[in-house]
Order: C-alpha cells, then sequence, then structure tokens
C-alpha cells in the first residue's frame, strides 16, 4: 500500500501538515513548528501504511483517508520520540 499515491508534492507537504499537527495535538508537548510538524506527518504517513497494513486496517483512500493513516503512523512516531527523549 502506497501512502501517497496519485498524490502530488503540494498534497503531500499539506497531508504531511495536517497528520503533523493533529498528532502534535493528541501527544501533546510535541510540536515540533511547520516543517517539523510536515517531517513528521510525511514519516507518519509511511509508518501509518506500514503498521495498518500489518494490521489488516483500512482507513479509507483519497484525502481523509491518507489524512487518518498518516496522523495515526505521526502519533506513533511521536510516542517512539517521547520514548526516547525521556531517556
Amino acid at each position: 500500500m502506497e501512502p501517497f499515491a496519485g498524490f502530488g508534492l503540494i498534497a503531500i507537504l499539506i497531508v504531511g501538515g495536517v497528520a503533523g499537527w493533529l498528532a502534535g495535538l493528541i501527544v501533546r508537548g510535541y510540536g515540533f513548528g511547520i516543517i517539523g510538524n510536515v517531517i513528521v506527518g510525511i514519516i507518519g504517513a509511511f509508518i501509518g501504511a506500514w503498521l495498518l497494513s500489518k494490521l489488516g486496517i483500512f482507513v479509507g483512500s483519497g484525502w481523509i483517508g491518507a489524512i487518518v493513516g498518516a496522523t495515526i503512523g505521526a502519533i506513533v512516531l511521536l510516542l517512539i520520540i517521547g520514548l526516547f527523549r525521556r531517556v
């Protein structure tokens, strides 16, 4: 499953930014600014696509599906980052 199949560069940046921002709100205290949120969201999209496919979960297609999957992956990424920050 390709997380950004059919998306252009601008769409990828928008989805990444929204997902990173939402994940930062859900996992409080882990905001990284606009650029950081976009990066967390894009990396989170790949983590989310991998994790959800392994669990057999389909979140949908299009913008909403991409944002939901990327947000789930970004939350996982922020929780992992939080583990290393506390050490």
